[in-house]
């Protein structure tokens, strides 16, 4: 039976481009879960988070991805601060291989967006990525599987979590 596959990791590390191959190429459902929250809630994750704060943001994401495990399955790629909610992990772990997609943080601060994450608001945004990895590190390590993204192309990267949930997910 195919379990869904999971991508956790910073912002930038490559979920959502990532996922999107992945999906492809398994010929599964994609769930971009920050970007089905924004449909919801007809706003930018941005002003979610200004709006109704940061812990009304992780519940709507935790909801999301559960919604999601529920389903027929897929790759589901949620944000970056999901995977140290308490408790998330050894949910998702019952129906889904959960991949961590390692970056170091000057990576993933080179590849997201100005402006458009609330996380890495406020201050220099390579500090932010450092805590942000000093933070969410132990939770992101729980994975059942760590795939690093440094230096390789998303298709490299995607490639091999193919063949990861070829091997271990049913796929």
């Amino acid at each position: 039976m195919k379990r869904h596959v999971l991508l956790v990791g910073l912002p930038g590390s490559g979920k959502t481009t990532v996922g999107m191959l992945v999906a492809r190429d398994l010929g599964a459902a994609f769930v971009d879960v920050d970007a089905a929250i924004i449909r919801r809630e007809g706003r930018p994750v941005t002003l979610i988070f200004a709006e109704k704060g940061e812990a009304a943001f992780r519940d709507m994401e935790r909801r999301e991805v559960e919604a999601a495990l529920g389903r027929d399955a897929a790759v589901i790629a949620p944000g970056g601060g999901w995977a140290i909610q308490p408790g998330v992990l050894a949910q998702a772990r019952a129906a889904a291989l959960i991949v961590y997609l390692r970056t170091k943080p000057d990576t993933a601060t080179g590849r997201v967006g100005p402006g458009n994450r609330p996380t890495l608001m406020g201050g220099d945004p390579l500090d932010l990525m450092r805590d942000l990895l000093r933070d969410r590190e132990v939770a992101y390590l729980e994975a059942d599987a760590t795939v690093d993204t440094d230096g390789r192309s998303a298709a490299d990267v995607a490639a091999e979590v193919v063949r990861l949930a070829r091997a271990q997910a049913g796929w």
